[in-house]
This record gives C-alpha cells, structure tokens and sequence, in this order.
C-alpha cells in the first residue's frame, strides 16, 4: 500500500504539477521549487530534506511509522526518477491543479493508513495530530502553506493561487480518505431482549459484545444497553439481525474512524 501510495503522489508530481508549473507545501513544494529555479531533480531534494526531517520524527513518532516512512521517502523518489510520458499540459491550469490535489490526497491517505508518512508536512502534521488531536489532512495543510504562499516569488501569483487551491483539495481528500476507508461502525441498542440479542450478536460478529448498565429516567426501570462495534461489511448483516429479534429496539449508530484496544498512541 505504501508503494501503492508514492506512485500515485509521483504521478501527480511529475504529471500534473510540475508540467504545469503549479507548486505544492512542505518539502515537496521546496523540491518543485529547486526544479523550477535550478533544476535540481525533485527526487534528490526529496531523498535529501526529508531524510533531515525523519530525524525529528524519530524523537516523536514509533519505529514502525518511521520505518515505514523511511520505505515511502525511497519509493516516492524511486517513482520520481522515472520517465515521464505524456504529461498533462493544459492552459486550464485550475484542472491540473484539482486533479493533482485529488491524487495528492488520496496517495497520503493510502500511505497514512499504512501507518506511514511521506514525511515532510505530513510528518509534523502526525505529531500535532498525536499531541493536540488535529485531523492529519488540516495540519498538513497549515503546514503547507508556510510554503506555498512565499513561492510566489518563484512561480508567480496566479500559480501560487493555483497551487493553494490544490493544497486545499488535497487535505479535503485526505480528510474524507481516513474518514470513510477503514473506518468503522459503533451500535448502541437499547432493548428489553438485550439478552437474546447480546449472545446473536457475539456469534455473528465473532466477538465481544459489552453490555452497559442503565436506568430509564421516566420509568426507573434498569436495563441492559449492547455497545458494540462492527465493520462496515458486518454492518449490513447486524442490523436486519436486531430487527429480527426485537423490531422495536432503539439503535444509536455512529461512524468511528479508528478502533485500537491495546496502541491507543496510533488512533488517527
């Protein structure tokens, strides 16, 4: 998946951006801009700087996403070294910069849930994720843009415009990735045969079902509430499952991101 990941983000590099003269945040901004003012080639710039910065991540992050960084930064300047062919030029820059921010966001999506990062933006972005909670794809772009605006110097206004709208796109695309791929379903049931659905339950999903003590307010009664979570294939079964069983039963259902029971440190 990670080298799945750098192929797709070398593709919108050599591709979409750099062909049409669009930039980009982090490190991989500051190797557009080293090709643009020097040609220097963005697969050294990229090997070298974030390189730099896995040492940083080294200090906050596990060895298995620095590891697995380490595997993206070669892969990403592996596909960065090869041949471009037919790259998309256009004089309606604005389509290369949406489709190079889709791709964008959905290579660091793929990597990211590979546990990896493409170091960079996204490797300071991880670590104000782990510490203060912000989503991965809104502080890779605050990051970004520390970048982004001051290379108007080099590839002027309209292109640094141009190339905050593809930044943008990118951290909506990796917002929704981590958000829908891979995530999961929690159910809360309230139902007076929580019982029968609790020991259903547990035999369709093949694991716990935890079963929650409460108390109705206006009648005082106690009663038995299922908490559970499920994947989104289990999902389509669960619910006709609870229906059958109790088609008055009330369900709570919500969508979770991630689901860890014992590396709490690598929720997303």
């Amino acid at each position: 998946m990670i080298m799945l990941g750098a192929a797709i983000y070398a593709l919108a590099i050599n591709y979409f951006l750099i062909p049409n003269r669009i930039g980009e945040g982090g490190v991989t901004g500051l190797t557009t801009i080293g090709y643009y003012a020097f040609r220097i080639s963005p697969a050294l710039t990229n090997l070298v700087l974030n390189g730099i910065l896995m040492v940083v991540g080294y200090r906050f992050l596990d060895r298995r996403t620095v590891g697995y960084s380490l595997w993206a930064i070669v892969w990403i300047s592996v596909f960065l070294r090869l041949p471009v062919v037919a790259a998309y030029h256009t004089d309606q820059t604005v389509i290369a910069a949406l489709f190079g921010g889709v791709l964008m966001g959905l290579a660091m999506g793929v990597i990211l849930r590979a546990n990896g990062t493409i170091a960079g933006s996204t490797i300071l972005a991880k670590i104000v994720n782990k510490y203060l909670g912000v989503k991965n794809g809104t502080a890779t772009l605050a990051f970004d843009l520390c970048v982004a605006i001051p290379s108007v110097a080099v590839i002027g206004v309209e292109n640094m415009l141009l190339t905050v709208l593809e930044l943008y796109v990118s951290a909506v695309v990796l917002n929704q990735y981590l958000d829908r791929f891979g995530a999961k379903h929690s159910l809360m049931v309230i139902s007076a045969h929580s019982q029968a659905l609790a020991a259903a339950l547990s035999a369709q999903l093949g694991q716990g079902v935890t079963l929650l003590k409460a108390t109705g307010y206006h009648s005082g009664a106690a009663q038995d509430v299922l908490y559970f979570v499920c994947t989104a294939k289990q999902w389509t079964a669960v619910i006709p499952l609870v229906e059958r069983i109790d088609p008055q039963a009330l369900i709570v259902a919500d969508q979770v991101r991630s689901v860890r029971g014992l590396q709490m440190s690598k929720l997303l």
